[in-house]
This record gives C-alpha cells, sequence and structure tokens, in this order.
C-alpha cells in the first residue's frame, strides 16, 4: 500500500463508520436479511417485524403500556405516541388497522361530552406531549363530526397549557410562547414566588405543539405562530441582524432550552465575547429546531433555517447522536439515539433533500439511516437502547421512534408515503 492510500485509510473508515455503512451485527440482534435483497424490500421486512412487534404490545383496553417505567403503565402516555408511528406502518396489514382504530377509540373515549379531556384524578403524566400526539392521531384515519370533535378537544387542552399572556408571560420572559413539562397549567409565578417543576418551555415540547397546530390546519396567519417563534429563537446559537454575535458560537444549531444548564443535554460551550453564557448545539434538537422554524412560517431559504440546515448536514451521523458533548455530559449523547434518527428523518423530509453534505462527503441520508436502524433491530422486531436517561431501554419507548424514522427513510427513497388508511 503507498503512503497516500496508506493515509487515508483511516479517515474512510471513519467516515465508514459514522454513516452507518460498515454493518456489524452483535449485541443489537438479528440481521435486517438477505444483503442480496432490495434495500426496499428489506426495510419492508424490518418495518412489518417492528408492526407485529407494537401491535402485540397493545392491551385489551386499546391503549400501549410499559412492563418498564411506571410512568408509561397509565395508558394515556404511550397510546397516542405509539399511533402517531403506527398509522406510516402499512405493512403490518389488517391486524395493525385494526390496533390502530382500537387505540384511537381509546383516546376519544378521554374526550367528555362538553369537550373537555377525562384526565382522571392523578392527570396526565406528560399533559403536552399526550394532548399533541392525540389530537392528530385521532383524525388521521377520518375527519367525521365525532372523530373532528375529538381533535378540538384535544388542542383545547394543549393550548392552556402554553406559556403565553393568558397566563402571565410576556415577551420580555425567556419562557414566553412556547410549551413545556408541567404538570399543571404553567401560569407565571408571582414576583418572588415559586414555580411548579420544569414550568418553563423547551424546544421539545414546543415542537410538539406546533405539530398539533399544524394538523388541525390552524393558519399561518394566527399571532401564536408569531409567538411560538419568539421562543425557539431563544434556542437556537445564530444572531439575526442588529443582535450581539460571536462567530465562535453562532453555528446555526439548535440546544434545548435557553436557560438551563442541567437540561441542556451536550452542556455549556462557554461565555461568548458579550459574557453571555452558550451552549453547545446538538442534533435531535437542531432537527427539532429546523423544523419548528418551518412549522412557524420561515421559508427554507430563511437565514436561520439555512444555518440549521448546514449544521445538521455537516454534523450527520447515522450512528450516534452529533454534537459537541462536554466530557461529563458525554454518556448523554446517545441515551436520545432514537428520538435523534426520529427527528433528523424529519427535519430532512421537511426539507425535501435526499442527498446531503456532511463533513465525510456528500451522502444519501435515507440510505444510510436505513441500514442502520435495520443492523440495530431485535429479533423480535423491537429497538433498545442501553442508555436509560430517555428511557429508550423500554423498547414501547425506541420502537416507535425507529420504525417511525425509517418508514421516512423508505417514504424518501421511494417518493410514496404509506399508511394504514387512505389520508383525508
Amino acid at each position: 500500500m503507498n503512503t497516500a492510500l496508506r493515509a487515508k485509510v483511516p479517515l474512510l473508515m471513519a467516515a465508514l463508520l459514522l454513516l452507518g455503512m460498515v454493518r456489524v451485527q452483535g449485541a443489537y440482534g438479528a440481521s435486517p436479511g438477505d444483503p442480496s435483497l432490495p434495500l426496499v424490500e428489506r426495510i419492508d421486512r424490518s418495518l412489518g417485524k417492528a408492526t407485529r412487534f407494537i401491535v402485540s404490545r397493545q392491551s385489551e383496553d386499546g391503549a400501549w403500556r410499559s412492563d418498564t417505567y411506571g410512568c408509561f403503565k397509565g395508558g394515556p402516555e404511550l397510546t397516542p405516541y405509539v399511533l402517531s408511528s403506527l398509522f406510516f406502518l402499512p405493512q403490518g396489514g389488517r391486524e395493525a388497522g385494526t390496533a390502530y382504530q382500537k387505540g384511537v377509540a381509546y383516546l376519544m373515549n378521554m374526550v367528555k361530552s362538553d369537550g373537555t379531556i377525562e384526565t382522571g384524578p392523578g392527570g396526565l403524566m406528560f399533559p403536552v406531549h399526550t394532548s399533541a400526539m392525540a389530537s392528530r392521531v385521532v383524525v388521521l384515519a377520518g375527519r367525521d363530526k365525532a372523530h373532528l370533535m375529538g381533535q378540538a378537544a384535544w388542542l383545547a387542552y394543549l393550548r392552556a397549557r402554553r406559556l403565553s399572556g393568558d397566563l402571565g408571560w410576556t415577551p420580555k420572559d425567556s419562557e414566553f410562547g412556547g410549551w413545556g413539562f408541567s404538570l399543571v397549567l404553567p401560569k407565571k409565578p408571582a414576583p418572588g414566588g415559586s414555580r411548579p417543576p420544569f414550568v418553563e418551555s423547551n424546544l421539545s415540547a414546543t415542537l410538539f405543539g406546533l405539530a398539533a397546530l399544524r394538523s388541525a390546519r390552524v393558519p399561518e396567519s394566527d399571532p401564536i405562530y408569531g409567538e411560538i417563534l419568539t421562543f425557539v429563537k431563544r434556542c437556537q446559537n445564530f444572531s439575526d441582524p442588529g443582535e450581539e454575535s460571536d462567530e465562535a458560537f453562532d453555528d446555526g444549531g439548535f440546544f434545548f432550552i435557553p436557560a438551563d444548564e442541567g437540561q441542556n443535554k451536550a452542556g455549556v460551550a462557554g461565555l461568548d465575547c458579550h459574557g453571555r453564557k452558550r451552549f453547545n448545539s446538538y442534533g435531535s434538537m437542531t432537527a427539532d429546531g429546523l423544523r419548528a422554524l418551518i412549522r412557524c412560517g420561515l421559508s427554507k431559504d430563511a437565514p436561520r433555517v439555512v444555518a440549521a440546515r448546514k449544521w445538521l448536514e455537516w454534523n450527520f451521523s447515522a450512528s450516534r447522536n452529533p454534537g459537541r458533548f462536554t466530557a461529563e455530559r458525554e454518556e448523554l449523547r446517545n441515551s436520545y439515539y432514537y428520538y435523534y434518527l426520529w427527528a433528523a428523518a424529519h427535519a430532512f423530509q421537511a426539507l425535501e433533500v435526499k442527498e446531503i453534505a456532511t463533513k465525510y462527503g456528500r451522502v444519501r441520508w435515507p440510505e444510510a439511516l436505513a441500514e442502520e436502524i435495520m443492523n440495530r433491530q431485535r429479533a423480535d422486531g423491537s429497538w433498545i437502547s442501553r442508555f436509560t436517561d430517555a428511557k429508550e431501554d423500554d423498547p414501547l419507548v425506541a420502537a416507535p421512534w425507529a420504525a417511525s424514522a425509517l418508514a421516512i427513510c423508505r417514504s424518501m427513497m421511494t417518493g410514496a408515503q404509506g399508511t394504514l388508511f387512505p389520508r383525508q
């Protein structure tokens, strides 16, 4: 081997590993199938196995419940999340369709005749995520009067929990405009008063809220999008013209929350030249932030969108959640791995791009992600992670993320999006 070629080998191997093109069979379980088969056929086989696993875990009343975590044992927590994946898995056939309808019926039974939601004495463990996803899935298979009323009820429950002027928040508050994880109505506390845990807005909850608004066809002219955009901008390492900037930190990526060091998984990037504490950008949040910008009405060529896209493309990885994590946060990098796959696939789908410019060259991301996802699938059709922080060690958490991402890869490769029922 000549010297020039020998020098290139480590870089080539690193690129292949990073993009998921080197397939290693091991602790993750069964192979995705005969590699001689066409990729789309292997994807369909993989998604068929995944769907059968998901359907097999449905409770008799139509809900999905975790065997691993108490916070997911109630029914409302996992059911709309699973349904949001299952609808796009036609590989499951009639059984999947029946399971989907049973799951929707479970969520519709929580809608009371007065248009409110029956949450039970303990309330919902994840009010924003549950209501946002429920409002979408109840109308995916049919927009008749009853299901539209169900959507409206779930949406009203969601909208009441946004950190808006109705709850005392103003645009000067860093929390203003978005949604958070609070178990109670996130009212702004009085000066000197205590605030409920997790009352502040975060990027993930806000993205789910935006998805619900778009699904309900709330018009772009509604002022709510401008208020939400106010918060989303605060989660991006980017400065608009005329604002104080620092090129060392303004890389276009996103983080989880504007002013909470503990909740930003990648940690603190440092103090910028203006003395402000800045947070590291990372993959899962940059994918969420990019979609949030678009759903707030920004065009794909808007400077903030372009900056987020460049970050996500350049740092793309199929095998890990990309970004610069501080040493003490490195173990958190892949705790959100399957969420990252789902978020990145959605982001590139929203951009309508099949090939991206990474630091290792141009890559067709649908094929790269699909290979990596299938290689990690277990023999029973599920996926799990060894990390517990995001509860992706629970197969009912990891599998819907992974299956949804794989379905998007297939859609981008074929130009057709499969569903259990015709979309209305």
